[in-house]
């Protein structure tokens, strides 16, 4: 048995769960989510016992990976729609930073030349079921990043969006400019200095 997989999902209360033919539906405060069963793996839900299990088919390779991969994604699912995902990103730069109007999240990262006279060098629209704060302080100081807050129930979806909004300018190593996760470390290097200096 895959050690993952054997261990039954437990449902918390407020969560509804549907396993139709080859689909697993979940419901919860945070929101519905809804996913395809992989092939090789079944689910189960015990509504006394308010667990759902997950089997597979074939004793392969694949029917083992499956086998965890489909009982993490559901263990994922359940805690989605009750607690939610988050990421925090941080913008270290002097004059870098970030706004958000309605559903378009605006970042000016130090490309010059690339605004085109929109007032931001690159507008990202947030996704459908993903939420975005922008804790960026009115007045700060190099060593003050802007804050990204990027939630929602889905975690690949929140994961994905924060990857991203992370690559259109990651920290470079000399002097920390750009974009990073809250929890990254970064490797600095040290600049050249001139012969002589």
């Amino acid at each position: 048995m895959s050690r993952v997989g054997k261990q039954p999902v437990i449902i918390p209360g407020g969560v509804k769960v549907k396993i139709g033919s080859g689909d697993v539906s979940v419901s919860g405060p945070k929101g519905d989510l809804q996913m395809s069963l992989p092939p090789f793996v079944d689910a189960r839900f015990d509504e006394k016992a308010k667990q759902v299990t997950v089997t597979r088919e074939v004793d392969t390779k694949q029917g083992r990976a499956n086998h965890g991969l489909t009982r993490s994604l559901i263990a994922n699912m359940v805690e989605g729609v009750t607690s939610g995902f988050q990421k925090r990103l941080l913008i270290f730069g002097t004059g870098y930073n970030t706004k958000l109007e309605g559903k378009i999240l605006h970042l000016n990262v130090g490309f010059m030349g690339r605004n085109r006279g929109h007032g931001s060098q690159f507008e990202l629209p947030v996704p459908e079921g993903i939420e975005v704060v922008v804790e960026a302080p009115a007045a700060r100081g190099d060593n003050d990043p802007a804050k990204i807050l990027i939630r929602g129930a889905d975690k690949q979806a929140v994961g994905q969006f924060a990857a991203e909004v992370r690559a259109i300018r990651k920290t470079e190593p000399y002097k920390g400019k750009g974009i990073r996760y809250e929890d990254e470390q970064v490797k600095r290097k040290q600049g050249k200095t001139q012969a002589g200096s």
